[in-house]
């Protein structure tokens, strides 16, 4: 059992892929945390979301007073908020905007330092426009009266993280590469749980407080170097990588979306990134707080592991803001449902239809699902390559291919919001109505908001595909439903 050490902080992105790790590991050093969300149903995923030293408080970085009230009293306070997946283009105003906001309520909170995870690179001018953002945050956090630690980072090696999943997806897909000429350049990557160690250890090593440390692994590489051994870890052979100087970052990122679950919105600014030399400075970060570091070949090995085995802690999809339930009253709303009696019980129908996407696709006309997930990355969409964390486990929040699950209600309800590229809002949703022990009613509806007369036009050339897709759908899910035994677990809570 950890020993309580009496000390409060504060996480702000713990639904993030990197806080939504710290949080246990935190609780597990002894600590009491308070996690400040805008989505608190988020959090139910977890299974630390209902630990008695953990404290959720629902509010927005925006709001200067709720995060002074978060801040109230804590030994320390996390900032792991970057807002590429959910701002877009947008994303560099958008952090300094949240930056600016968590520093005003930070400070007179009593809160005694904060903690950030930024970006690795050379000092120099010539950074690209995500790791210059990650700097502009960085100096703004600094300049707080509050003392700031401001951890660097390269790539993240662990199962789920961005980085991760574009280098895996690349070398799985592609036996031969004509790559950008960065693939040449040196980084400097370290292994998730090496991020945690350093991100839990500082609170205890008051030198740290109040500076910029370098974080990486034993091991510095090139790209190309990592890719071959993703290979190895993979079980494939040498991959053939021919560099060229011609592919331009748009390019890059273009050709990531094309082969990745990452949408080129946020592949271009990774891409960008990769012109940049990664590499620490020094070895601070080990002098102050030493601890063995996992190599490369370990820390692809591990990530691997997770992946085989389905114990995917965090995602980097999980990561999307959460608007509100669309608004469907008022104007036009389209509404295509269709039911089924199903001769198996409701836990096992909710089972069955809990593995919709990802490798388990959608029941049938499968070439027209992948037809309008390529067309989707196309326009800069996800996708359905983003796939989804769990083969049959499903939670509030997550994604699953180019929907996200934002309701959830076992074993009755799950609703997916549409986030490929549309012209209006779109949902898909489906209810289970028990009958029997043995029988259940299983009710599909598909609902979409057209925004102008491109949404009307775009709902009338579908419908016709509907009559296609979804009484396959609905057979397919029936069929599972009666065919094998259910594998949710009926333990966990409601997902509003």
């Amino acid at each position: 059992m950890p020993t309580e050490k009496h000390h409060r902080v504060l996480i702000c992105g713990a639904t993030g892929y990197v806080g939504g790790r710290l949080v246990p590991e935190l609780l597990n050093a002894g600590y009491s945390v308070r996690c400040l969300v805008r989505s608190p149903e988020k959090l139910r995923r977890f299974p630390w979301s209902q630990h008695e030293r953990l404290e959720v408080i629902q509010g927005d970085l925006e709001e200067t007073g709720t995060v002074r009230r978060a801040a109230d009293q804590t030994d320390a306070a996390y900032y792991l908020v970057h807002s590429m997946i959910s701002a877009g283009n947008e994303y560099a105003e958008r952090d300094r905007e949240l930056a600016t906001q968590f520093t005003q309520g930070i400070q007179g909170s009593g809160c005694q330092r904060i903690i950030y995870l930024g970006g690795l690179g050379e000092m120099g001018a010539d950074l690209s426009k995500h790791l210059h953002s990650r700097r502009e945050v960085a100096e703004i956090l600094q300049k707080c009266e509050v003392p700031a630690t401001v951890f660097r980072a390269a790539m993240i090696i662990g199962s789920g993280s961005a980085s991760f999943e574009i280098l895996r997806y690349l070398v799985e897909r592609l036996p031969i590469m004509i790559t950008p000429k960065w693939v040449k350049m040196e980084t400097q990557p370290i292994a998730i749980r090496d991020v945690l160690r350093y991100l839990v250890q500082c609170l205890e090593v008051p030198e740290t407080a109040g500076r910029v440390i370098d974080i990486g692994g034993q091991d510095v590489y090139s790209y190309q170097r990592l890719m071959q051994i993703m290979a190895a870890s993979l079980e494939l052979p040498r991959r053939v990588i021919l560099p060229v100087p011609v592919l331009t970052p748009r390019l890059s990122s273009a050709w990531i979306s094309l082969v990745t679950p990452v949408n080129a919105r946020i592949a271009r600014p990774l891409a960008e990134g990769l012109r940049n030399r990664t590499v620490c400075r020094d070895d601070d970060a080990q002098s102050l707080m030493p601890g063995p570091l996992f190599s490369v070949r370990e820390a692809i090995d591990a990530a691997v592991g997770k992946l085989r085995s389905g114990e995917i802690e965090t995602w980097w999809s999980a990561a999307g803001e959460m608007p509100g339930d669309p608004e469907w009253s008022g104007g036009t709303v389209f509404e295509d449902q269709r039911t089924a009696t199903v001769a198996a019980s409701a836990d096992a129908t909710f089972a069955a239809l809990s593995r919709i996407g990802g490798q388990t696709g959608y029941w049938g006309a499968d070439w027209l699902w992948w037809l309008r997930g390529l067309m989707d990355k196309a326009i800069g969409g996800p996708g359905l390559r983003r796939g989804r964390r769990h083969p049959d486990q499903l939670n509030y929040g997550e994604a699953v291919d180019f929907w996200r699950v934002d309701g959830y209600e076992l074993p009755t309800w799950l609703r997916l919001r549409a986030e490929m590229k549309l012209p209006g809002e779109a949902e898909l949703e489906f209810r289970v109505e028990p009958i029997d022990d043995n029988a259940c009613k299983l009710i599909q509806t598909a609902r979409f908001r057209p925004r102008g007369l491109l949404g009307l036009a775009y709902w009338y050339a579908v419908l016709p595909l509907h009559a296609f897709v979804f009484p396959r759908m609905l057979r397919g899910i029936r069929h599972d439903a009666e065919a094998r035994p259910p594998t949710v677990d009926n333990s966990a809570k409601v997902r509003p």
